[in-house]
């Protein structure tokens, strides 16, 4: 029965526009989530016409596709967690992109859609820290919802694809990331300094989206290029 909610859910979420869609039971859900131990990730893919205009800086038409596709990531979750509940279950939506900022700014949302993503066997993490789909590597945004509906989750994560390519190391207009190989449970600091990558977007691109979105690292990954 569980199986074929999975099964209902996935193709649902297909037809809506999702480009991919995976399961997982991330071992700490529990801590943020009690009560709901399972998490669906949704992918949507980026327009690579659009990713390929990113020349050294971003362009605005890269900051309007950028929050016109976290809206439709919105839009996509909340469908799913309407399906989910008129089934029976509980559910809640972690945003596409939502700072949670107690304490302090420190850069994270309520959950790692990156980590629900991989436990789903959707793709792995680059050097950028960026999340690398499996198909379309960085061009892509993710979301993530939890629920109490049992799924089935894949048993092994894909590998790094990164080897010694450095390019996003060699492009990243702030400095911002080390260079150092992804590996799961690696703390996101030793890949990526957030502060660098927001203080340099806020100086430099003021002018496109008032230094909101950058994507140089996504542009010049080889991963998911034609």
């Amino acid at each position: 029965m569980n199986d074929t909610i999975q099964e209902r859910l996935q193709a649902y979420l297909l037809e809506q526009g999702a480009s991919d869609v995976g399961f997982s039971m991330p071992p700490d859900a529990g801590e943020e989530f009690p009560g709901l131990p399972y998490a669906v990730s949704i992918v949507l893919r980026l327009s690579d016409a659009i990713v390929d205009e990113i020349q050294g800086e971003p362009t605005h038409t890269y900051f309007n596709h950028y929050r016109s596709v976290n809206f439709c990531m919105d839009q996509l979750l909340l469908k799913a967690g309407i399906f989910l509940q008129k089934e029976g279950w509980r559910y809640i939506t972690v945003a596409a992109s939502q700072s949670i900022n107690q304490g302090g700014w420190n850069y994270q949302g309520r959950y790692s859609h990156k980590k629900a993503a991989v436990l789903a066997g959707l793709g792995t993490v680059g050097k950028s820290s960026l999340f690398l789909h499996r198909q379309w590597g960085p061009r892509v945004r993710l979301g993530t919802l939890f629920t109490d509906c049992p799924f089935t989750a894949p048993e092994t994560l894909p590998a790094s694809l990164c080897g010694e390519c450095r390019r996003c190391v060699q492009a990243c207009p702030a400095g911002a990331i080390t260079g150092r190989a992804w590996e799961p449970g690696l703390p996101r600091e030793l890949l990526f300094d957030p502060a660098k990558c927001s203080n340099h977007m806020k100086r430099a691109y003021q002018h496109i989206g008032r230094g909101a979105v950058c994507g140089i690292c996504m542009q010049v990954c080889p991963q998911g290029r034609k």
